[in-house]
């Protein structure tokens, strides 16, 4: 065990739990394997849940040929929309009923999978989503699914969670299940070439703050640090070649598989404070939220550290970042993020996105009742969370 592996003795618990049940099959083109893959979990009529951008870059239309060449029948439900509610998932289980599939795919970004989740978990165990919001309470199987992501970012295709936003009060809902886990995942670079520039700037810096709050967080161990480093080591060499370069396959390649490994990551460790942070500043003030995250992400990063600063290190190390004399690695770490924000030209202080300074109370307090926040590996409450509300104003 060289010096940078993780340990498990500073955890709170040495307890790991690690069960994949998900078959990845990764590498250009592999969106033809779609029709064998679904016959081999046994299937002939699948729904493809995805949405209109989805739709027009053509990536739909090759999935039904690849599906009817398999001679897999299929239909689109093709009505989800960023950061879906639970309206999207009552229609998309009213077309499910009406088409009677025996598989779910999940075509598009984190929007369409979770939607694809959040429409299994209803048509097979019925009831509203509202019933499915926390951990394991579906007492029915579930129909096998594949997922599909077009973005490098989410990595919903790795976790058994669907996030669905309550309709009226805007809250987020983290539905979990192991049966809600995709069967089978196909991640395939070419469909990720299609994704327009701006998306991929902000699903790649979701994807990054994902390898680097699971990495830290209460929950982590050495399975999750394991995902979690190589997919930071990943993501951070190839995220500026991206920016640059947008018909970089490799480059787009190695993003997509990042994103998987931190969405593998915080399957077993949860995420933390930044994300607790994000999801207010999106609902409330209709910010992206790979910007909201990445605008938090630092300053949450520099709050940590003196509690998790040696972890910080072993982040620094796979980029030969080593810790500058006089500084320690939260902040080395929390000033290349920073350089993130800018190379995108992204406004990296709340003020800068028409926030008021009145406003971060209410924030703080929706803050404080994200789920995601209870596995910051320093505690944080509605105090703790207006500090790092007003250090990022």
């Amino acid at each position: 065990m060289d010096q940078t592996s993780p340990k498990i003795i500073d955890h709170q618990s040495s307890i790991i739990d690690f069960d994949p049940t998900t078959r990845v099959v990764f590498g250009f083109g592999t969106l033809e394997k779609l029709g064998a893959l679904a016959r081999e979990l046994g299937c002939k009529r699948a729904l493809i849940v995805s949405d209109a951008g989805i739709v027009a870059a053509g990536h739909v239309k090759k999935a039904e040929e690849f599906l009817h060449a398999a001679s897999v029948t299929a239909a689109v439900f093709d009505g989800v929309a960023e950061n879906p509610t639970t309206r999207h998932v009552e229609n998309g289980v009213v077309f499910a009923k009406d088409f009677k599939p025996d598989v779910i795919i999940g075509l598009g970004g984190g929007s369409s999978m979770d939607c694809a989740k959040g429409i299994n978990f209803i048509l097979t165990n019925g009831g509203k989503m509202e019933d499915y919001w926390g951990v394991g309470k579906a007492t029915k199987p579930m129909l096998p699914s594949i997922g599909i992501p077009t973005t490098a970012g989410t990595g919903s295709e790795a976790q058994s969670f669907a996030l669905i936003v309550q309709e009226g009060t805007h809250r987020k809902m983290a539905c979990g299940d192991v049966k809600a886990r995709f069967s089978t995942v196909i991640l395939d670079p070419q469909l990720v070439q299609s994704a327009p520039s701006d998306v991929m700037a902000v699903t790649g810096m979701d994807a990054i703050s994902h390898a680097v709050e699971s990495y830290v967080s209460t929950k982590r161990n050495p399975i999750s640090q394991m995902f979690g480093k190589e997919a930071w080591r990943l993501l951070a060499a190839n995220y500026p070649r991206v920016l640059s370069a947008p018909d970089d396959t490799e480059a787009l390649g190695k993003m997509l598989l990042g994103a998987h490994f931190a969405g593998t990551a915080i399957e077993t460790s949860m995420l933390g404070a930044a994300h607790a942070c994000a999801n207010p500043l999106t609902a409330r003030f209709g910010v992206t939220h790979g910007i909201a995250v990445g605008l938090m992400l630092p300053h949450v990063v520099r709050f940590n550290g003196e509690t998790v600063n040696g972890h910080y290190d072993e982040l620094l190390a796979p980029l030969s970042l080593v810790r500058k004399p006089g500084s320690n690695s939260a902040s080395q770490l929390a000033a290349r993020l920073v350089e993130f924000m800018r190379e995108n030209n992204w406004p990296f202080r709340l003020r800068d996105l028409k926030i008021g300074e009145s406003d971060l109370p209410d924030l703080a307090q929706e803050a404080a009742q994200q789920w995601t926040g209870k596995f910051n590996p320093r505690q944080v409450g509605e105090r703790e969370l207006l500090f790092l509300y007003e250090k990022a104003f």
